[in-house]
């Protein structure tokens, strides 16, 4: 193996032997990303595609394991952590597995990788990677930061991944052979039993959801941009909703395309890369993304490539719908400096509604936007994932990301609320979804519509809009739209059965209704005051 940086090795060493780890082999520290890519391919971890990208498979898991997830239960966070969403684990048992990990590891190389969260150097936080995989670190040098300062700095984390270690749930105490455990008093996250890169990068989003709430910063699943004249702009929104392909836009730079973070000084990206989904992906449609797909350095998980030609095919799913792309922001041409901005002017909260009722775009009040941010709506639909029959299934994700909130998601939603009143924000609902009947009858909304409409959201002119008010959820909807057909803007209009919409919106208003239980108790007044309830 290549190894680097002789005396930050020996320091990195002292650390993982203070944590247990003994007896390991080599030990490559901030590899630079051609060599990873060299060491990957070596190993035999992935393949080079056509115009550089490293095309790997994760195996068994080609998405999050939330179900094996756990926190270690101790005294320092026990009070914050919201139980009823999250999974407690003894200390006993974290450190039994750690030293089960550390057998397994003891005599293999592995890849460390020093970086950063956090673009804001007030709030970011040192974090050091390790794996067995040079595919792992690579992907973290794409996706955190890993300028000359992160090389010796002292983790304020470790998350130890051991990708071929396989728990035995009886004698370990966990789930399966996979899990995902996080100790906030050791200040170490333990992967094992799975591949798939993910399980980094989230487990760190996880860390900060924890920790910045407690210093009044509202840490978000979200992407955010910013305008020519300096207009900041957080998206919210589940896998699928476009939150990726809407905040890369080319008349605004990018902040960040995943995980963000608002202060008292604005909002501030955590990462210094993306992690973009591209089953389907097309040159036409998404020509940034498109094209940071197919150049060295870039990490391709799962994605389906020919062996002789080496060209990518996006369109397949044959591993799974939930390939993914993973490269560093500075492989997107319209990047914000420094990867923050201004406090937003505007919120928008996305949604794929497949039961096609909700408008293409309204206007929030705050009450509303936290109402909303608290359901975290989006759709399943049928025929991409097995289980699901002709109807579409809804999905609520409280605050667009409830596998990664650790406080109770009212912590965050109040978090959302005063900012927003602070700092005199907009608030949006775009639906991304189907129009004119649900998935299977209607059409999904097209992107360039949905473009024109975050646009006028944006450079203010729904600030002049005339809006009418839908029967089912409330909804302020604007009565034109410039670039978009005004008949699509209220969906009941756009049904040829309106008694059938009807009956369709009461239903979707009744699961709002039913998911906003859990939370009635937790909410503040106005949230509650905003709430659906069913006509």
């Amino acid at each position: 193996m290549i190894t680097a940086h002789g005396d930050t090795k020996i320091a990195v060493r002292a650390d993982l032997e203070a944590m247990g780890l003994r007896g390991l082999g080599a030990i490559a520290v901030n590899l630079p990303s051609a060599t990873l890519y060299e060491e990957a391919l070596r190993r035999s971890e992935g393949k080079a595609a056509e115009g550089g990208p490293l095309v790997v498979l994760t195996g068994r898991h080609t998405g999050r394991s939330a179900q094996d997830k756990f926190f270690v239960l101790e005294a320092g966070s026990e009070s914050h952590i919201d139980w009823e969403a999250n999974k407690p684990i003894a200390p006993e048992v974290f450190e039994r597995l750690l030293q089960r990990v550390g057998e397994h590891l003891r005599g293999r190389d592995v890849f460390a990788l020093n970086c950063f969260v956090g673009a804001d150097a007030a709030y970011r936080m040192p974090v050091r990677i390790v794996s067995e995989y040079a595919w792992h670190a690579l992907f973290c040098r794409d996706l955190f930061i890993d300028d000359d300062e992160a090389l010796n700095h002292k983790p304020a984390f470790t998350v130890l991944c051991a990708p071929t270690f396989e728990a035995d749930p009886t004698r370990d105490g966990t789930r399966s052979g996979t899990f995902i455990i996080i100790n906030f008093e050791r200040r170490i996250v333990l992967i094992g039993g799975t591949e798939y890169a993910g399980e980094l990068k989230k487990s760190v989003f996880t860390i900060m959801n924890y920790l910045l709430p407690l210093r009044g910063v509202l840490s978000m699943h979200c992407s955010a941009n910013i305008g020519k004249s300096g207009d900041s702009a957080i998206f919210f929104g589940l896998s699928g909703t476009g939150k990726t392909t809407l905040s890369a836009d080319p008349e605004r730079q990018l902040i960040g395309d995943d995980e963000t973070g608002w202060s008292d000084r604005g909002v501030f990206n955590f990462e210094g890369g993306c992690y973009a989904k591209v089953i389907r992906l097309s040159a036409d449609g998404e020509p940034e993304i498109y094209a940071a797909s197919h150049r060295f350095g870039t990490v391709l998980e799962n994605v389906v490539m020919d062996d002789q030609t080496r060209l990518l095919d996006l369109d397949s799913d044959r591993y799974t719908e939930n390939t993914r792309s993973a490269y560093p922001l500075t492989f997107i041409p319209n990047i914000a400096p420094g990867s923050a901005g201004g406090h937003p002017r505007n919120v928008i909260l996305l949604t794929a509604d497949a039961f096609g009722v909700l408008p293409p775009i309204s206007r929030l009040s705050r009450a509303q936007a936290m109402y909303h941010f608290l359901s975290g709506f989006t759709s399943k639909l049928a025929g991409t994932e097995k289980g699901l029959g002709k109807e579409p299934e809804a999905t609520f994700s409280t605050c667009f990301g409830a596998p990664f909130m650790v406080h109770h998601p009212t912590v965050y939603s109040k978090l959302l609320g005063r900012k927003v009143a602070e700092h005199g924000a907009e608030c949006w609902l775009i639906n991304t979804g189907w129009n004119g009947g649900p998935y299977g009858v209607g059409k999904r909304m097209s992107l360039p519509y949905t473009r024109a409409m975050v646009h006028a959201a944006l450079d203010g002119t729904l600030a002049k809009a005339e809006y009418e008010t839908e029967p089912f959820f409330g909804l302020s909807i604007p009565k034109a739209v410039p670039g978009v057909p005004s008949e699509l803007l209220n969906p009941r209009s756009t049904w040829a059965d309106q008694a059938a919409y009807d009956a369709q919106a009461r239903r979707l208003a009744t699961l709002f209704a039913e998911n906003f239980k859990r939370f009635a108790g937790h909410a503040d007044e106005a949230t509650i005051a905003a709430a659906i309830a069913p006509r």
